[in-house]
Formats: C-alpha cells, sequence, structure tokens
C-alpha cells in the first residue's frame, strides 16, 4: 500500500517548456480565465464602431488620393495645353560646353513634326513650336552663353519649365572635353539655384564612327551620372529624337521649386519704354508675356532684376496670338482687366521711419516728484561706479562692495567701436610676430625673381609675361588672410590681455555667462540704432503661411497662363537705359512680390561652403548675394548653426564648414535657394557657399567670445595661484564673480587677489595639472552693418564698382 499512495516528485532535472509569448497582447487563454465566462456588451460595440471607423478612414483616404490626382491632372492639361487658359511649356536650351551651339538644336526640335506650327519673336528670341499631336505648346529660349552671362543664365532658369543640357560627342570620350571651364562654372551655379526638370541630350553621335558610338554614349551617360545620377542622356541627331525630346517634355513628371510657384512671374515677350508726360525723367514701362505661378494682384509690387521695386498702374488683357483655335472676334479684343486703387495700393516704403520723440516723456508734476523722493527715502538705494557706456543691466553682474577706478576715454569707445564695425580684430600675435610677417611677405616677393617656372606641356615660361597676369598685392593678402585663420582655428577667441590698459576697461562691454547655453540673455537690450528702422513678425511661419495662402485666393488679379500686358509705373529713364544697355538680351524677367517682401528686416541664410572654394572669408566682408529673386551687396555676420537661444560668432568663414549668415536685406519668405559670389581680381563672378534663407528673425543673439588665458604659478590640492591672466589687483577684483574653466575640464572661481600685480588665488574642483592652462569666457553680443544695395547687372560687368567702395 505504501508504494500505491506514494505520489511522484520531478526531479532537479525536469524539463520546462518556455510559455508561448504573446507580445504586447493577452493570450486568449488568458482573457478566458480574467473573464470567467462573463460576456461584455460594452467589448462587442467597440469593436462594432472600431470597424465603422476603420471604413471611414479607408474611405477618407481615398477620397483625398482622388483630389491630389484631380489636381495634378488638372495642372498638367493647364501647363502646355492648346485650349483653355494655358501657358505653353518655356523650355531653356542649356549647352554644357561654350563650343555647343544651342541654335543647331533649337533646328532639329523646331522641324522634328510636319504638322507643327512654329513661331518666331525677333524682338525677345522666344521660338513657339504648337504640336497637334500632342495638343500641347511650347517656349523654347537661349540664354547668352560665354564669360559674363553667367547671371543672365540664372534670371532664364528661374522661371523656366525645363531645362535641355546639351553635351556633345564631338568634344572627346574624356570627361574633361564634355565640360570645359565655362560649363564647370555655370553647372555649379544652376545646381546651387535650382535646376527645373532637367533634360540631358547628347548631339553629333552621328560623326562619329559607328563602331565607337556605343563606347562614346557611355562614356558620356557614365560621366553625366555623376553630376545628375536619376537622368539618361537621350540622343539629338534627328527628326524623330526630337519628337521622342517633345514627347518627354510634355509628359514627364516637373520638379516643383516652391520658390517660382509661390509668386507670380512674367518672362517678357514684348517690352515698351512710354516716357511720362508730366514728368520726363520716368515713364511706364509695358511688359507682354505669360503670366505663371500665382494670380497677380494690381495693387501689389512687381521687382525686375537689375531695376528694383515698383508699383502697377493697370493690367490688360491681350489676345493670345500663338493659339490654334481662334475664338470670335469680340472674345479676342483687347481689355483692361483691373486698375489700381491708390488707396489699396502698397506703399515702396522699405524702412521704418524711427519716431525721434518715441522714448521722450512729459514733464513730471510736483506730486509726482513729492511721491518719487518719498519713495526713495524708505528705499535703499545702491550706488555703483561702473565703467562708461555699461548699461544698467551689465551694471548688475558687478559686485555692490567693489569700486572700479576710472572711466574709459573716447578714444577706447572708438577703438571698441571699430572693433563691432569689423575694421579692427584683435590678433593672438604680437608685435615681433607682425614684423616677422611683414619680413616674410618681402622675403616671398624677393624669392619669386630666383625661381623659374616651366610648363610640363607646353616648356619654358616668360617669367615677366607671368608677373604681369599676377596680383602681387592680391597674393600678398591672401596670404595674410589664410595665416589669421589658420591662428585663430589653433587658438580660438584667445585674446592677449593689454598691458598699456585695464582689462576692466578693454572688455567693458563683455560679461560672463554661468551656462552659455541656459544663462538669460535680453534680447531687447542695447540694440543699435539701425533696429529702429527695420520691421519684424510677432510669429514669422505664421505669417508666411497665410501671405502664402492668401497669394493663391486673389480674386480680382490676372489668372496664371493667361497673356496679359503689365504697366509698370515711374521707371527712372535713366536707370533704365543702363539696364537695357548692360542686359545682353531685350527680355524683361518680372517677378510679383508676396505682401512684407519690399520691407528690411534681419534676415538669417544657412550657407555652406562649395568644395571649390579653399579661401577663408572673414566675417563682415562685403559679398554678392542672391536671395530668391533678388541680388544685392551685403556683409553678412557668421555665426554657428546650432539649436538654442544663443548662437556663437564666427570670425572667418572657413572652407568645407556651414555657418548662418545674419545680413539686413528685405524680407524673403522661404523656402529660397541662397547664392553667395565673392568678385575675382579679374572682374569675374565665383560662387563661394550656397544655402537657403532660414528665417526673418532680428532676435537672433549672435554672441562674439573672448578668452583670456593664464598660467597656474603654485599648485595645492584644490587651490592653485594663477599669473598672466591679470595684471593689477582692481582686474582681479572686477572679474572675480565669472567662473573658470581649464583646458583639462576643471572648473573653479576666483577666491581673492594676491599682491597688486594681477597674481590671484583660484580654487577648482580637483587639483590641476602642471601643463594646465586656465581660460576666461567672456561674451558681447554683435550685430550686422548696414549696407544694403541693389546690385544692378552693368556695375558687375564693369568692375563691381558697389564692391569697391
Amino acid at each position: 500500500m505504501g508504494l500505491d499512495n506514494h505520489a511522484h516528485r520531478s526531479g532537479s532535472l525536469k524539463q520546462t517548456n518556455k510559455s508561448h509569448k504573446t507580445g504586447r497582447h493577452r493570450s486568449k487563454g488568458a482573457i478566458d480565465n480574467a473573464l470567467k465566462g462573463k460576456s461584455s456588451v460594452q467589448a462587442v460595440s467597440h469593436k462594432h464602431k472600431a470597424q465603422q471607423r476603420k471604413e471611414q478612414r479607408r474611405n477618407q483616404s481615398n477620397q483625398i488620393r482622388r483630389n491630389k490626382r484631380d489636381e495634378i491632372m488638372e495642372k498638367k492639361r493647364q501647363l502646355g495645353s492648346v485650349s483653355g487658359i494655358a501657358a505653353p511649356f518655356l523650355v531653356c536650351i542649356l549647352p554644357l560646353h561654350s563650343q555647343i551651339d544651342p541654335n543647331s538644336a533649337l533646328a532639329i526640335l523646331e522641324n522634328c513634326d510636319e504638322q507643327a506650327v512654329v513661331n518666331k519673336s525677333e524682338a525677345s528670341g522666344i521660338t513657339y513650336i504648337t504640336v497637334p499631336r500632342f495638343k500641347q505648346r511650347f517656349a523654347f529660349i537661349v540664354p547668352p552663353v560665354g564669360k559674363g552671362s553667367e547671371l543672365e543664365v540664372l534670371d532664364y532658369l528661374k522661371v523656366c519649365d525645363t531645362t535641355i543640357l546639351l553635351t556633345s560627342a564631338a568634344m572627346g570620350d574624356d570627361e574633361s572635353d564634355m565640360l570645359d571651364r565655362w560649363g564647370h562654372k555655370i553647372f555649379n551655379f544652376i545646381s546651387a539655384q535650382g535646376i527645373p526638370t532637367p533634360i540631358v541630350t547628347l548631339m553629333d553621335l552621328e560623326s562619329i564612327n559607328p563602331k565607337k558610338k556605343h563606347q562614346a554614349k557611355t562614356a558620356v551617360q557614365k560621366y553625366i551620372q555623376k553630376l545628375l545620377p536619376e537622368e539618361r542622356v537621350m540622343q539629338l541627331d534627328t527628326n524623330a529624337e526630337g519628337l521622342n525630346i517633345m514627347r518627354r517634355i510634355g509628359g514627364q513628371k516637373k520638379n516643383t521649386l516652391l520658390n517660382k510657384s509661390n509668386r507670380p512671374h512674367i518672362f517678357g515677350e514684348k517690352t515698351e519704354y512710354i516716357v511720362s508726360p508730366e514728368n520726363k525723367e520716368v515713364g511706364t514701362l509695358k511688359v507682354t508675356g505669360f503670366l505663371r505661378g500665382k494670380p497677380l494682384d494690381v495693387n501689389g509690387l512687381v521687382h525686375i532684376p537689375g531695376l528694383g521695386d515698383f508699383q502697377l498702374n493697370q493690367i490688360d488683357s491681350v489676345p493670345d496670338p500663338y493659339k490654334l483655335e481662334r475664338k470670335t472676334d469680340e472674345m479676342e479684343s483687347e481689355r483692361v482687366l483691373s486698375k489700381a486703387d491708390p488707396s489699396k495700393q502698397t506703399s515702396l516704403q522699405k524702412e521704418n521711419i524711427p519716431d525721434a520723440m518715441d522714448a521722450e516723456q512729459t514733464w513730471p508734476t510736483e506730486e509726482e516728484i513729492q511721491m518719487a523722493n518719498e519713495e526713495t527715502k524708505t528705499s535703499k538705494k545702491i550706488v555703483k561706479r561702473v565703467p562708461k557706456g555699461m548699461s544698467d543691466y551689465q551694471a548688475c553682474w558687478i559686485p555692490e562692495t567693489r569700486e572700479v577706478e576710472g572711466e574709459s576715454s573716447d578714444d577706447d569707445d572708438e577703438e571698441d567701436d571699430e572693433e563691432e564695425e569689423g575694421e579692427d580684430f584683435m590678433s593672438c600675435e604680437d608685435d615681433d610676430s607682425e614684423a616677422d610677417m611683414q619680413e616674410a611677405q618681402s622675403q616671398i616677393g624677393d624669392d619669386d625673381q630666383d625661381f623659374e617656372t616651366v610648363s610640363v606641356c607646353e616648356g619654358p615660361v616668360n617669367d615677366e609675361k607671368y608677373d604681369l597676369q599676377m596680383d602681387l598685392q592680391e597674393e600678398r593678402e591672401t596670404l595674410a588672410k589664410i595665416k589669421e585663420a589658420r591662428a585663430d582655428e589653433m587658438y580660438p577667441d584667445e585674446r592677449d590681455t593689454p598691458l598699456d590698459e585695464d582689462a576692466r576697461i578693454r572688455f567693458q562691454k563683455y560679461r560672463g555667462l554661468e551656462s552659455f547655453r541656459t544663462s538669460p540673455w535680453d534680447v531687447k537690450e542695447n540694440l543699435p540704432s539701425d533696429y529702429a528702422r527695420i520691421f519684424q513678425f510677432q510669429n514669422f511661419d505664421r505669417t508666411k503661411r497665410r501671405v502664402i495662402n492668401e497669394a493663391a485666393d486673389i480674386d480680382d488679379g490676372a489668372v496664371p497662363g493667361s497673356y496679359i500686358r503689365v504697366h509698370v509705373a515711374n521707371v527712372p529713364q535713366v536707370k533704365y537705359n543702363s539696364y537695357r544697355s548692360s542686359t545682353r538680351s531685350n527680355n524683361v524677367i518680372l517677378y510679383g512680390m508676396l505682401p512684407h517682401e519690399h520691407q528690411m528686416s534681419v534676415m538669417n541664410c544657412i550657407f555652406k561652403r562649395i568644395p571649390d572654394s579653399e579661401i577663408p572669408i572673414k566675417s563682415k566682408e562685403k559679398m554678392i548675394v542672391q536671395c530668391g529673386y533678388r541680388r544685392f551687396v551685403v556683409s553678412p555676420i557668421y555665426s554657428q548653426h546650432t539649436n538654442g537661444g544663443k548662437h556663437k560668432f564666427e570670425k572667418f568663414f572657413r572652407p568645407h564648414s556651414t555657418v548662418v549668415a545674419t545680413f539686413y536685406a528685405p524680407i524673403q519668405f522661404p523656402p529660397a535657394p541662397v547664392l553667395c559670389f565673392k568678385e575675382n581680381p579679374d572682374t569675374s563672378l565665383g560662387l563661394v557657399a550656397r544655402g537657403c534663407v532660414l528665417s526673418c528673425n532680428p532676435d537672433r543673439i549672435i554672441l562674439k567670445r573672448v578668452v583670456l588665458s593664464g598660467h597656474p604659478m603654485r599648485i595645492n590640492v584644490k587651490s592653485a595661484t594663477i599669473r598672466y591672466m591679470f595684471f593689477n589687483k582692481l582686474d582681479v577684483d572686477y572679474f572675480m564673480p565669472i567662473k573658470l574653466r581649464t583646458k583639462c575640464g576643471r572648473i573653479g572661481h576666483i577666491k581673492e587677489s594676491l599682491g597688486t600685480h594681477g597674481h590671484m588665488k583660484c580654487v577648482f574642483d580637483g587639483q590641476l595639472k602642471s601643463y594646465d592652462t586656465v581660460f576666461m569666457y567672456l561674451y558681447k553680443r554683435v550685430f550686422p552693418k548696414w549696407n544694403y544695395e541693389e546690385l544692378i547687372v552693368e556695375e558687375v560687368k564693369e568692375g563691381g564698382s558697389r564692391m569697391d567702395e
């Protein structure tokens, strides 16, 4: 019986299987055990509701997809359509080699279809081709090619829908022969601005030996994939190949450039200037062409590159002369579409006029004076002596028990103002190093005469002829700039404390921060007088969305796709004649401006150096900037592209880096591409940076940092005696509240002054090393310079007189 009643007990080696993992959900068995046979009506109804919501979401997504499809199809039908209000496809034919003739490609496209209707406008150079089999219209333009025409090519591509990039197989199989120097330069320009729907075509392939055709086309395709990875090369030698290109232009998906699609723009086909009978110095400029983008408001402003901002008088509806289907004469007659209302017209005022009496107050009454005296008697008043030019906010940083003797002189203020303007930056080098630099530069000039330059391909070169082409002064300035940038990179922001001037006077506009990221800084403190002339938004992003949405809902303006004539009012005659003489083509490009885009503000743009540019650019150096549809000369200041409320000032815009450039300019709503040019010694323009508009925010805090360094003299466990940071007792007492940092990561503060020669006892969070260096970080807010000036094409081609001012 003992054996029958014995229960089996598993041993320690019994196999234990893992339970099934149901993930984040409970298994069916666990749910049944929890319910214990109960049924929930609520669960059943909830499941039914969830099923209904799923059907509703599916239906809603189908409706959104259908509406988007219809919207895209409607845009495709409107662009280039033969019937209805639709502008033709605007195509720019751009060769990538200066020896390629774009007119030969245009001749093939003109003869690609026997039924095509070709109309040429001799005044503007536009070729209109209507293809009945496609039921589409095309307009081809050819920009000027050659040195000095880069800016006009950029202006052409801003308003185009498609770009045909021409290459030639007759140039050779080598990659260096496919694009010459001008081709490389212009491709860098247009890729930085944005290429509108590129199509790469290969010409002159029929002139090559049939056995080498495939090899030549493969070499071109391999090289183009490096520039445009998604593009396939199309051949353009016969009429059938030209028809294939026309079919691709009309059917391919267009790249959306928001800077162009958010604004109305016209590529002028006909221009007429009429002098005003009342004032002979101004007149009315009539521009005729197809309107693209958004509706054009007659009460808004327009911008013409090279001329400026203007108001409109009226907009006329002109019959489309390139239509296949003609309507009745009554419908085709010219009529006035809309006239400007003087009460609703946008003003041309760019700057805010500050009121000199804005901060004035009325004279207080006797009762107010008596009340103020009583308040001062009851409250304790703290009197501090501070350096001249320091604000009340900065005076709060000075300890109450400490007095500062002496005030800054007028010469000191002028010196600090010059430093703010970027004319005088303190260098890490002393007088001996500057003398060595001058001696080295003179030695370089003398050593150049002892060497002989020999070219491998061309043999000996005439030294005198080579020296005539070299600007020795520019070489020396570039060398000095490179050395200064290298010293700033090795010892960032370090300054030597002056021996002949007190540090509390020299750095009186600087202050210390407990934390660069979290310490507060008043954005409205000590603003320059130029800030009274600008405009600022309470919420820039919200204003941008509202302005762009309202621009698409204009009811009384000209409709996109219509053929109109725009009357631009009060165009100066001298300015227009200068513009005509400077441009190679007779076309006028007109942009309709969004509200507020003519007003001055502080623009912040992201700049990224291109790989070809290696020379460091100094902050507050004059640059030519193309921001959207504008082109102007400014002196930007650079800061780090970081998050947070404060950003560190960068003295140099170094190669292979990305910074934020800040300058005064008219408002431009993003997205908008930005190009930065620098004038070369031969008066040509070189692209040094590219980027986009970041924001329009005058409250962006840019802090210039100064680092004062000291060296340990005697080191204890947690304290050390530091010298060479200051040279008198008053400076040590003045900068005592500011935190100290070391190169090895220690943090400390000044405890007391030792003697009268600037030695000080400092306490740290650990023992210092003998080779460690102690730093004190001081900060000051910097602002850009107001030197905005519109760029005129003639001045750039004739040597850039605005850049030399």
